[in-house]
């Protein structure tokens, strides 16, 4: 085996006395695999050594004493090789992204018709049914936004020439667009004007007839 371990950042070291545990995720969603415990044999016997010397002392726990030194060379030996272990085996699930460097899984993370992470390389169908799912959900706030009295005013079919802000006579502010008659000098807000020419009914604020291109006289 090579003297070097090549290692990731995306991993977690699960490892006790007892044995060896590694975890590694997915820099992109976080999906992870852990490898099955293992255990250690170094950990069984200075474990054991450890329990003797708490109740007899003496020769055991010098024996313990001397286990230790040794366990601290073998036990890093044993976590060093557990963990180039586990790399290799869980290595296949992973991918480096050349553009990024991430390591991402190639379940859900890795678009490998451009050989790029989805980072990187989005997946076109997934990012349009997004964009589209977004936009009718804009659409169904701004039309929920539109106050119930507003939709029923753009149902009229004469909204345009029907809505006044003020009196035509008096300027008077309107409590109401759809009053009939002024509340401050009791004028008619809404008055159809015909042509004098050919009594076509004229749209608001025209200067000529649309049929017969007469000039409208201003009331």
């Amino acid at each position: 085996m090579s003297g070097k371990i090549e290692f990731t950042r995306n991993y977690s070291d699960q490892s006790t006395n007892q044995g060896f545990q590694f975890e590694f995720y997915c820099d992109r969603c976080g999906t992870g695999y852990r490898t099955r415990f293992k255990a250690s044999a170094i950990g069984k016997v200075t474990g054991a050594l450890d329990a003797a010397s708490g109740l007899f002392g003496g020769i055991l726990g010098r024996a313990a004493d001397l286990s230790e030194r040794a366990r601290s060379a073998g036990w890093e030996k044993a976590h060093d090789d557990a963990f180039a272990e586990a790399m290799q085996e869980l290595k296949p699930d992973f991918i480096q992204c050349p553009r990024c460097s991430s390591w991402v899984c190639k379940k859900s993370c890795w678009n490998d018709k451009k050989g790029l992470c989805k980072n990187c390389s989005p997946d076109i169908a997934v990012e349009m049914a997004a964009a589209q799912s977004s936009r009718t959900v804009e659409e169904v706030w701004a039309h929920s936004k539109m106050a119930e009295e507003d939709r029923e005013v753009l149902k009229e079919e004469n909204w345009r020439e029907g809505v006044r802000a003020t009196c035509p006579e008096c300027n008077s502010p309107l409590s109401d667009p759809k009053v009939k008659f002024c509340s401050e000098c009791g004028a008619k807000i809404q008055k159809d004007a015909f042509c004098t020419k050919c009594g076509a009914k004229l749209e608001l604020g025209v200067k000529f007839c649309g049929e017969c291109g007469e000039k409208v006289q201003k009331q």
